[in-house]
């Protein structure tokens, strides 16, 4: 198939801020997490599907739960109000937790 392009696990995209490999961010319809250390404005490569541990707000998540970004403080919570859906929690994650593991929807955001 001669227009093929890519899977689409991970996409290129110009980094809005200054990210650490690893850190999530939104760039326009998706939620990325960034395979590596970029600098605003540089090409990186982030991925939009998978499971990936991101920091998370305070509060309880069951298991298979939604869960949304809340993009002014950069974490994972299960509120939706304000934030954006990224996937769900593959675990129980008690309140204090200071992170969780996220299975990407991949869907735009």
């Amino acid at each position: 198939m001669q227009n093929f392009v890519q899977v689409g696990e991970q996409l290129r995209f110009t980094a809005p801020r200054d990210l650490a490999s690893g850190e999530g961010v939104i760039v326009g319809a998706y939620f990325l997490v960034s395979t590596t250390a970029v600098k605003s404005g540089q090409q990186g490569i982030g991925r939009r599907v998978g499971v990936v541990r991101q920091p998370k707000a305070t509060g309880a998540l069951t298991e298979m739960q939604k869960v949304y970004w809340d993009d002014t403080n950069k974490v994972v919570t299960g509120t939706a109000t304000g934030n954006r859906l990224i996937g769900a929690s593959t675990k129980a994650q008690a309140s204090a937790d200071a992170t969780v593991e996220v299975c990407l929807s991949g869907q735009p955001v």
